[in-house]
């Protein structure tokens, strides 16, 4: 089983027992492999503080997915890599060994030999993956020492596009750097330019890092790609600046 957060299509012929697990942009339905209610998981999510607090209704979607900890699952969306990413970091986080397949579907071609479905329970363990989670109120006292890695547009960060909340502009003293320019087309670029560009964007190497967007999806991305790029001490704000804009006691700049 590999340790790497991200696999390409050809490296799942040389890889062991693994579990395909597609993620939906609409209601595609792709042969072969599992398909997550992501719609639902979504909504779910946002009815907690953290977006993860019941882990029992977690441990029941994953294990109705057939999902345990003998088989990676490699998780894959129609090419766009957030959704994947989310379904990634959900998975990861509860400590299921997971990776993203590069590129997505159109990469993929006809899907190999899988492992069968699990028929136990998953052995769920929030907080046991190599990204973290944090909520709003845990960021607000640890923000002075966390660099923020703001993963959404340009005029998001700038407050000119509001995406529906009240309040705009970014957390205070964080790093901008769009989602989509850690894609070179519908793939992840290399851990070398990832590392250069960070860098550029102001995310310090050994200094903990937040990711955050405005829901979750693209600091699930973001964090993807922090990882991939060597960086340590990785924790997702996944309800992100949604729920951090609702809330009047946090400052924004």
């Amino acid at each position: 089983m590999i340790n790497s957060p991200i696999v390409t299509a050809p490296q799942l012929a040389d890889m062991g027992l693994f579990r395909l697990l597609y993620v939906p942009t609409a209601e595609e339905r792709p042969t072969g492999m599992t398909v997550v209610p992501i719609r639902i998981w979504v909504a779910t999510a946002k009815q907690s503080d953290t977006g993860f607090d019941d882990l029992a209704y977690w441990q029941d979607q994953i294990a109705q997915l057939g999902l345990t900890q003998d088989a990676l699952t490699v998780v894959l969306d129609d090419g766009s890599m957030t959704e994947a990413a989310r379904v990634w970091f959900i998975l990861q986080y509860f400590g299921l060994p997971a990776a993203v397949l590069n590129g997505g579907l159109p990469d993929l071609g006809t899907p190999p030999a899988q492992a069968m479905p699990g028929t136990s329970a998953p052995d769920l363990r929030p907080g046991a993956g190599a990204v973290g989670l944090i909520g709003r109120q845990e960021l607000k006292t640890a923000l002075p020492s966390v660099q923020i890695f703001d993963a959404r547009t340009a005029a998001e960060f700038s407050g000119e596009d509001l995406k529906g909340n009240k309040r705009g502009g970014h957390l205070r003293g964080a790093a901008h750097l769009d989602h989509r320019d850690l894609l070179d087309g519908r793939h992840l670029r290399p851990a070398a330019e990832l590392v250069q560009m960070m860098a550029d964007a102001g995310v310090r190497r050994g200094v903990p890092v937040v990711t955050h967007c405005q829901g979750g999806g693209r600091a699930a991305l973001a964090a993807l790609a922090a990882l991939t790029a060597g960086q340590e001490d990785i924790r997702v704000y996944y309800l992100s600046f949604g729920d951090w804009a609702a809330d009047e006691s946090c400052s924004l700049e």
